[in-house]
């Protein structure tokens, strides 16, 4: 067996006594149309399994003129070759009889009592090299993290192919952080036959630490070669870490720089400074990418996306964007600076939107001038924003008053998120939490100061039963009863992506004609089980939902009335995200109503 030893406690005896009768039987391969003989196999469904696959007797059916001397002397060599295909599935005290049976054509009967698995009793994981003295706490964690994932463990029952795994595993393991040269140093399996257990050991060798040196481009023709290493965000000096290397990959082709990127670091370099080989596979300097959609809040959706990847004059990246719907059409240009070497960028935002929520439309317009910053975890963003809302009746006449959302202003603002969840397109444990924080001056009637704060949190802990999703988001802006604020700055809520069973925006602020307009106040939350939905005992890529969502928007804290919707979905785990399906019912509008919606985004 490869890389191990078996050291057996007690010989094996060499006859064998005759198998009781309740032992399945069941015959070999279909034998061909010229064979010298059958093989009839009798013995339990695995071994029957494992037999067929690997038995070297099959090999000589096709043999036309085997005598029989030469079958004898087959069936001998036949035993033998059992003995060592069981121990491979951890019996080594079998119980083996190779008889024929006579007939127009010989029969080879194949009798098989396996008895006692043999069992792990013991395990030992040592270590040498680097991390066998490191106090590093990374260090501690993998040496943790490689005893307390051993696949093999005390209890289990012994096989050739889980002892290959359970060493295979712990490599992995090594080499997945830190150590990219480690390797297995030695690996012993003792078997003590009689007693039908095993002693495993297995000593890591992690060779020294490696750390990440300068990143090597190649493939870069078109663009700045800062780019790649600013935006793959490896510093050199950073320990060895292959999801770090993935993660950098991911960067680099979501970017829109790149289409392909591929990044190693050679175990034959130099530990202390190892270099990062990055090949990249330029993206076309301008696109035009169209799509369609479909949501139940807007109805079906075109979209037209414009990218100019190197504006000329300055090097800027531009993303233009028209999407076409009944209720929310808008438009918009986005234009990013290549990152510095802390990882800031420039960037600029103008933006154009009608928001129809079936009673006020309302009209905004943006402008924004900031800089942003993204790492592993966090994203943080400061910039500058003017805005200018009008709002208007369905039938075109402009809606009066102070709370309809009507106004211009400019703020500065501070945004924070940090995202730890352990996917970023389907996550199934985690958490998020994202913070704004902002405050200007109105511009429309009698200026005023304003102050805007936003907290939004997800939460997903796996159960035993399934999965818990919890949601909440609060919101507040502070300012005097005569500002005239922009809608931009205030609240509505209500939909696919915050309180179902209610239709986009219908939860806000509702005067005493009727009008819902939006609020200074938010608050929503919302609690979600999920759980696999299995089929034949196995779990498939669908997943049922039960929640309950509840929203509140008003002018003044004493005012916020929660409108509580709870439903049922399907949950589908598609390449590019769940695909969601819920039904959901208003408990304020007494009215059911569908949601869907695609990716997961916070």
């Amino acid at each position: 067996m490869t890389a191990s030893k078996f050291v057996l406690g007690a010989a094996i005896a060499a006859a064998s006594l005759l198998l009781p009768h309740h032992v399945a039987a069941q015959a070999a391969r279909p034998a061909p149309a010229t064979a010298s003989f059958d093989i009839d196999i009798r013995a339990s469904e695995a071994v029957r399994d494992l037999l067929r696959r690997h038995l070297e007797l099959n090999r000589y059916r096709d043999v036309a003129d085997l005598d029989d001397a030469e079958l004898a002397r087959l069936m001998t060599l036949a035993e033998r070759d059992v003995r060592e295909l069981l121990a491979t599935l951890g019996y080594f005290t079998p119980r083996v009889l190779v008889t024929r049976e006579p007939g127009p054509r010989p029969v080879v009967v194949i009798a098989v009592d396996t008895g006692p698995a043999t069992v792990v009793s013991d395990v030992a994981i040592t270590f040498e090299g680097d991390i066998a003295t490191s106090t590093d706490a990374d260090a501690i964690r993998q040496r943790e993290t490689i005893r307390g994932e051993w696949l093999l463990p005390a209890g289990r029952a012994f096989t050739q192919g889980g002892w290959d795994d359970a060493k295979a595993q712990a490599q992995r393991e090594l080499v997945l952080k830190r150590y990219l040269a480690g390797q297995i140093a030695e690996s012993t399996a003792d078997i003590d036959a009689p007693a039908h257990s095993a002693r495993l050991g297995v000593r890591l060798d992690s060779g020294p630490l490696y750390r990440l040196g300068e990143m090597q481009v190649t493939g870069v023709k078109r663009y700045d070669p800062s780019l790649v290493p600013r935006l793959a965000r490896l510093p050199p000096g950073s320990a060895y870490d292959r999801d770090q290397l993935i993660q950098a990959q991911l960067r680099l082709t979501g970017s829109g720089y790149f289409d392909s990127a591929f990044l190693l670091v050679d175990p034959q370099s130099d530990p202390s400074a190892a270099p990062v080989q990055a090949t990249v596979g330029e993206a076309p300097l301008q696109k035009v990418v169209l799509g369609v959609g479909l949501t139940t809040d807007s109805g079906a959706r075109a979209s037209v996306q414009y990218i100019h990847n190197r504006v000329p004059g300055i090097g800027w990246r531009a993303v233009t964007d028209v999407n076409i719907d009944r209720k929310t059409p808008s438009a918009q240009t986005e234009w990013t600076a290549i990152p510095d070497e802390r990882g800031w960028r420039w960037g600029a935002l103008g933006r154009i939107e009608r928001l129809d929520d079936d009673t006020l439309i309302t009209h905004g317009q943006r402008l924004r001038l900031g800089r942003q910053r993204s790492e592993e975890h966090i994203e943080r963003s400061v910039y500058l924003q003017l805005e200018r809302a009008t709002v208007q009746t369905q039938a075109g006449l402009p809606v009066t008053g102070l709370e309809n959302g009507a106004g211009s202003a400019i703020s500065a603002n501070y945004v924070w998120t940090g995202r730890y969840f352990d996917s970023d397109t389907s996550p199934t444990r985690g958490w998020g939490v994202g913070i704004e924080f902002g405050g200007g001056f109105t511009l429309t009637g009698q200026r005023s100061p304003f102050q805007r704060t936003v907290v939004r949190g997800l939460w997903l802990r796996p159960l035993a039963q399934g999965r818990l999703q919890i949601r909440g988001e609060a919101g507040a802006v502070l300012a005097r009863s005569a500002a005239e604020l922009p809608a931009t700055q205030l609240f509505r809520t209500g939909g696919d992506t915050s309180v179902r069973g209610y239709g986009l925006r219908e939860i806000g602020v509702t005067l005493p004609g009727g009008q819902v307009v939006p609020g200074r106040y938010l608050a929503v939350g919302s609690v979600e089980w999920q759980r696999p939905i299995e089929w034949n005992g196995r779990r498939t890529a669908f997943e049922s939902a039960l929640f309950a969502d509840a929203g509140a928007v008003a002018s003044r804290v004493g005012d916020l009335r929660a409108a509580v919707g709870v439903g049922a979905g399907v949950r589908w785990m598609s390449p590019v995200g769940p695909l969601q399906a819920d039904l959901a019912y208003g408990v304020r509008t007494h009215k059911f109503r569908l949601h869907m919606r695609v990716g997961f985004v916070f």
